[in-house]
């Protein structure tokens, strides 16, 4: 699928089913970025040596904590809204090519009032 195609189905499939199963998987927040091709993209890729428009997009999933993660998928309900977002998944991502990680926000600025 295009770009274009993915971001959409993403933003107009995915995303209501995430919201639909938030509060099961105590999911705070859910950000999708869509990635914009642009010949900025590709000067700041040259100057790293890396190869523009690799992604289509990320998505940030907050918790108030790892145990929220873990309590959430530790519920028949939670684990059977995790197989629903997967098996979703599963039709518009390579999911080989798309890694998941768990980070821990440090604040640098935040001139943002």
């Amino acid at each position: 699928m295009t770009r274009e195609e993915f971001q959409a189905y993403w933003r107009d499939h995915h995303a209501p089913l995430v919201s639909r199963h938030a509060e099961t998987l105590r999911i705070r927040r859910y950000v999708q970025t869509h990635a914009r091709s642009s010949e900025l993209a590709v000067a700041q890729s040259a100057a790293r040596c890396s190869e523009p428009d690799v992604y289509d997009g990320q998505a940030e999933l907050w918790w108030d904590s790892l145990d929220d993660v873990i309590a959430a998928v530790s519920t028949p309900a939670g684990q059977q809204a995790a197989v629903e977002l997967l098996e979703d998944e599963r039709s518009f991502i390579d999911l080989a090519q798309s890694p998941l990680w768990i980070g821990e926000e440090h604040l640098v600025v935040n001139s943002i009032s």
